[in-house]
């Protein structure tokens, strides 16, 4: 069996190493933000802000990632256990909140309920669930991941050890349910959801709701970038795994070069969203400057300077707009 060269070890180290940084920084700010919000947080802040925790703790597991991907898996089994859970169920828990942010803007928009989104403990009680079932469905990845050394392979690795005749299939069936729950149906979700959103919000003509569904949809769509190609790559391997495509040496090398490829830009997506909010967001960038001043890292002026040329855009867009802000 053919496998990629030198590519997974020590450039792979470098590049988990510095996305743990980013991510880690990034979504502890966004953390901060949210918590530091004393007035007007929205459901979509209270969604944010346990994406932010997904991705902090996907970000987490990076650097056992980045020894193995160099030294080999060294630190046992249990450990692998548990890091492959958490990072399931990360990934698990980001998608699916993302899925009630475009439910929750859905609700919010095209139908005008405030229901879903004014309620706060409602929607606390909507990510507490979440991060339930993310858990749940995490844990055959649990049950199966260890410690071992593959054929072919000199230095152990965390992977599933599954033996006998049906260890294929039931790779497959784990891939089946995370390429459906984990990914394909929370997309047709959001598909449907902010279809109908950005129809509405079009025929408001209101830029200043355009505005507010920017930094939301930025998100989205860095979701499908990041994960897409892999989520495809991975659906790949299970058809040539499963049978349903012939398999030669040279699919496999490329199928095992395209899986290492797009999985490093998938585990980009972790440090990802607090870029678009800082770029994009501009109750983000309010909110960290006052939360900023507040702990007295930045100075008055310049916090009020700040929010001055942000009232004077905002009034701008109020002029020529009278719409409810979203």
């Amino acid at each position: 069996e053919s496998h990629v060269p030198e590519f997974n070890s020590l450039a792979l180290l470098v590049i988990y190493s510095i996305v743990f940084v980013f991510s880690l920084l990034g979504n502890s700010l966004v953390v901060f933000v949210v918590c530091s919000m004393s007035k007007g947080r929205a459901s979509t802040d209270i969604y944010l802000m346990h994406l932010a925790l997904a991705d902090l703790l996907f970000c987490f597991t990076l650097p056992f990632w980045a020894v193995e991907s160099h030294y080999g898996w060294i630190f046992g089994t249990l450990p692998c256990k548990f890091i492959s859970s958490f990072q399931e169920a990360s990934v698990y828990s980001g998608v699916f909140l993302l899925a009630c942010i475009s439910v929750d803007r859905y609700f919010a928009i095209v139908r005008a309920t405030r229901v879903l989104s004014s309620h706060h403990l409602l929607v606390k009680g909507i990510c507490a669930v979440v991060w339930l079932v993310s858990g749940f469905l995490s844990i055959p990845v649990a049950v199966q991941r260890e410690d071992i050394i593959l054929p072919g392979l000199d230095q152990p690795i965390c992977y599933e050890n599954l033996t006998g005749e049906s260890s294929d299939q039931w790779r497959v069936g784990l891939r089946v349910l995370r390429h459906t729950l984990g990914f394909f149906l929370p997309l047709v979700v959001m598909a449907f959801c902010y279809g109908w959103t950005v129809v509405t919000l079009f025929s408001m003509r209101s830029q200043q709701k355009h505005k507010a569904m920017r930094v939301i949809l930025a998100v989205v769509l860095a979701f499908i970038f990041c994960w897409l190609p892999y989520n495809v790559t991975v659906l790949i391997d299970t058809l040539f795994r499963g049978g349903s495509l012939e398999e030669t040496c040279d699919t496999r090398y490329i199928v095992e070069a395209l899986l290492e490829v797009t999985k490093i830009i998938a585990f980009l997506h972790c440090m990802v969203n607090p870029v678009l909010y800082a770029f994009i967001g501009e109750k983000f960038r309010n909110e960290l400057l006052t939360a900023l001043y507040k702990q007295g890292i930045i100075s008055k002026k310049l916090w009020v300077s700040y929010r001055k040329g942000s009232a004077a855009s905002v009034l701008s867009l109020r002029s020529r707009n009278t719409s409810i802000s979203v």
